[in-house]
């Protein structure tokens, strides 16, 4: 709808108008149960009273809501006609009083894209699940309210459901003739509201802590999930990692969990990782898992939870005031769920992690044209949407990584605690976490923000190594340089490490020099008179966000050892290194290929190595030759094939191979291998072969043609469940029909009758690299909906399809010059549709590039 949208400038003039006290929601979801095949939407009843002041009496306002009716309005015990003041997400409040009351009884709608309360119907036993997920502005599509993060207030829910539901919010509820009530909660943003209801599974537990003062706090626990999912949940081990974070914050914040209860709700068909609403945290449901998985996914799930602990503080008891600092929460987020992580789990290579998985999503986010400064200029809704990208959380995360390293650990605590302490229930800009971290550090934050903060891109670093007579370093220096688009220069704390090859062959540090850099080339003279090194690593331990580049005599070594180096994070950051190279086309994407077939097997971190996993397959799908890639294909498949078969049998080394293997098998071995290992005519020592490697085994057998519809329908039956179904319907849009793709295409494109994990599912089986004749005939018919989609469709789904159906395996210049076409005849278009396809055409550009450079190695 035309007015959905919020601008920045109509939040601050409403801010300045209004302030809220507080919220009373009543909603009746018995609803949610019953026939399927009515016409129209399915409804539920909204109930919002609330209670609010007006600083110039007689003026004007708006509430928010997006439903199909609204049965009711009074405002001040005035009723007023919904058909002339609501016009489907706003209404109209005119002649405020100093003190005003609102009332609106609405009928909303059940969400099926994972936007506002959210419906899902079990598959394996008809169940009906519900939850909400708000951010960054649904919460509109449950209650009436003002949708803004800096008009904060308490909040009373209580819920009519049907019998033999439970129903979870924000405060501590019980059932009481018929109605669950919610204690009232502490003053909050409506985006971090939240309401779970169903039949879930379950579990509690406590957490209880003495105080400084002498007072105990207790904190009830809770975890739940599908009943389907219920034999799968590993809860104590969910426990486990929330007391250890409730611990470890409680002993750096000086800040008690200022929000009661703490469950954890587990929810199907999730859009996002996990939301950190206060008392009342969700996570897509996959971080349960129904198979055998690496520690990585592990410690994944664990940053996550740690991620939206740490809200709890930055981001909910502290808001930022409008998106613009959305940094305030989610870089503290990111940060403090790795920090949390290393400093109070079993998963001690944390920062390892880091360095090799989140920075690479900010190195990707940071180069293209749609980059912005972290703290970014939020002009509306749609802006803040697309802006929980790469910067805002791994950029983010990174630079405050600097940070730590800048003004130090113990200043920079202090200065979240002062923080804390003189916000705790308001709302803060930029300034207001400077000014504590001014005071704490002693330091000159203005200048530092400046650089770090308030700029866009990243710098590269390099070393020059000038060797004396005697063979000693006459002199090391870094040079920085930054893209033309964004020239600034940072200064940079960093660790420079020397390494050489010891007597056993290995690599290992010698010699480290901590140095500021800043300007465009920096001298280290306490690295002069070293030994000469054989690798100069100019961000070792990882202390600053840049991406590392490399001497000649640096990069051969890699090229003949990298698998030698001994430490895990100096290898972690030479393969992140060798990576941004190959993006850049200063690497041929053949060489990089090379790199992970000779030395990817003799990395000891499971995580390091699923990603260079994921960076091959990047590397064979966008940046090889085309003309080497049936070679690249081959080799990759051939050495997934025989590290499978030479990993310890039942080790998690092994299952990520084979999981490999699945990815990259095109060639008749490998499918036949696949094709045993699913039906019992092959064995590999020690690989259980359980649903879900079924199911990563059948996506190549679809998408080349081995398996069909049938053996699809049985392996469903097998597994007749919410993943299988989501697994199924990938693997049928996978499948190598002009038929199946046009029927995948018209799901997409023509209907909405897909939920959001259906379409995903239909986006992720659609596009097949193996595919590209097929799917070339739907590059014009993608410039030709996609305005339709972006209109018709709720922002998240249309965010999907529009990224997920970009041409992208149609590397030509055609398809540059077709994007090309479409944005010079499309100035006009929302600006959040323009920036997704900028951001593909920047990729699709990169890629031509480094197929360019690595055909140029061919020679």
């Amino acid at each position: 709808m035309p007015g959905e949208n919020l601008s920045r400038d109509e939040a601050r003039e409403r801010a300045a108008l209004l302030s809220v006290d507080g919220y009373d929601v009543s909603l009746d979801v018995r609803s949610a149960v019953g026939d399927d095949t009515a016409d129209g939407p399915r409804t539920f009843r909204s109930v919002t009273t609330i209670r609010f002041r007006c600083a110039e009496p007689g003026a004007s306002s708006f509430a928010d809501l997006i439903a199909p009716s609204v049965t009711a309005v009074s405002l001040n015990g005035r009723d007023l006609d919904p058909g002339e003041i609501f016009d489907g997400c706003r209404i109209a409040l005119d002649d405020l009083a100093a003190e005003n009351e609102l009332v609106v009884d609405a009928q909303c709608a059940y969400s099926r894209t994972g936007e506002g309360l959210h419906r899902f119907v079990d598959p394996e036993d008809g169940e009906v699940y519900l939850y909400t997920q708000y951010e960054p502005a649904d919460s509109r599509r449950v209650f009436a309210n003002f949708e803004q993060p800096d008009l904060k207030a308490p909040f009373r829910f209580e819920a009519r459901a049907p019998e033999g539901w439970t129903v979870w919010s924000n405060g501590a509820g019980e059932l009481a003739d018929g109605r669950w009530r919610f204690a009232e909660t502490k003053p909050i943003s409506t985006y971090i509201t939240c309401v779970v209801a169903g039949p879930y599974h379950y579990v509690t537990d406590s957490y209880s802590r003495v105080l400084a003062d002498g007072t105990t706090l207790d904190i009830p626990l809770g975890a739940m999930c599908r009943k389907g999912l219920a034999p799968h949940f590993d809860s104590d081990d969910v426990f486990l990692v929330t007391k250890q974070g409730l611990d470890f914050f409680h002993d750096h914040f000086d800040y008690p969990y200022p929000f009661g209860k703490y469950d954890q709700a587990f929810v199907p068909e999730y859009n996002l990782g996990a939301m950190e609403n206060p008392g009342l945290v969700t996570f897509r449901e996959e971080f349960i898992f129904r198979g055998k998985v690496t520690q990585a996914s592990y410690e994944g799930r664990a940053n996550v939870i740690l991620h939206e602990m740490a809200h709890m503080w930055f981001g909910d008891l502290v808001t930022m005031e409008w998106w613009d600092d959305l940094w305030l929460k989610e870089s503290f987020a990111d940060f403090m769920g790795a920090f949390a992580l290393v400093g109070a789990t079993r998963f001690k290579d944390g920062w390892i992690t880091f360095a090799n998985r989140r920075k690479a999503w900010a190195y990707r986010a940071d180069q293209l044209p749609s980059t912005h400064p972290i703290t970014a200029d939020i002009r509306d809704l749609q802006d803040a949407k697309l802006n929980f990208d790469g910067i805002t959380y791994a950029k983010g995360a990174s630079v405050l990584k600097q940070l730590v390293a800048y003004v130090g650990q113990d200043a920079f605590l202090e200065g979240a605690r002062r923080y804390f302490k003189r916000n705790a229930y308001g709302n803060t800009r930029l300034g207001d976490l400077l000014s504590v971290l001014e005071e704490t550090s002693g330091r000159d934050m203005a200048a530092w923000s400046r650089a770090w903060l308030q700029t866009a891109g990243v710098n590269s670093l390099t070393p020059q190594v000038l060797l004396a007579a005697d063979g000693r370093v006459d002199e090391l220096a870094v040079v920085q340089e930054a893209a033309e688009s964004h020239p600034e220069l940072r200064p940079h704390r960093v660790a420079v490490g020397l390494y050489r090859r010891s007597a056993d062959g290995s690599l290992a540090r010698y010699a480290r020099a901590d140095v500021d850099v800043d300007g465009p080339r920096t001298v280290v003279a306490e690295l002069a008179g070293a030994e000469a090194p054989e690798l100069v690593l100019v961000n070792d331990d990882d202390l600053t966000y840049c991406k590392i580049r490399f001497d000649e005599t640096s990069l051969e070594t890699l090229r003949g050892g990298l698998g030698d180096l001994t430490d895990p994070l100096a290898r972690a950051l030479c393969w992140s290194a060798l990576w941004n190279m190959t993006r850049d086309a200063l690497l041929p994407a053949r060489d990089f290929v090379d790199l992970v077939l000779r030395f990817a097997g003799r990395e000891s971190g499971i995580g390091v190595l699923q990603m260079l996993h994921a960076w091959a397959n990047s590397a064979l799908v966008n940046y090889v030759a085309p003309e080497w890639r049936p070679v690249g294909e081959r080799l990759l498949a051939e050495g997934a094939l025989r590290e499978l078969r030479s990993a310890e049998p039942g080790s998690e080394r092994q299952l990520a191979w084979a999981r490999f293997l699945a990815t990259v098998a095109s060639g008749a071995e490998e499918l036949g291998l696949l094709r045993g290992l699913l039906d019992g005519t092959a064995k590999i020592d020690g690989l259980d072969v359980d649903q879900e490697l079924r199911w990563a085994f059948l996506q190549p057998l679809t998408a080349h043609g081995v398996a069909d519809e049938g053996t699809l329908a049985a392996e469903l039956a097998r597994d007749n469940t919410a993943s299988g179904k989501r697994h199924q319907v990938r693997c049928l849009a996978a499948r190598p029909s002009a038929a199946v793709k046009a029927q995948a295409w018209a799901q997409l494109v023509e209907s909405d009758a897909l939920s959001n994990a259906l379409v995903e599912a239909t986006l992720a089986g659609f596009a097949q690299p193996s595919q590209r004749e097929l799917l070339a005939p739907y590059a014009e018919k993608y410039f030709a909906a996609i305005e339709r989609v972006w209109r018709e469709r709720s922002i998240q789904i249309a965010m999907h399809v529009v990224e997920g159906l970009f041409p992208s395996l149609q590397h030509s210049r055609a398809t540059l010059d077709a994007t090309d076409a479409w944005l010079a005849a499309h100035e006009d278009a929302a600006p959040a549709l323009r920036r997704l396809v900028l951001e593909a055409r920047d990729d699709l550009a990169r890629g031509l590039r480094g197929q360019a450079c690595d055909a140029g190695a061919a020679g």
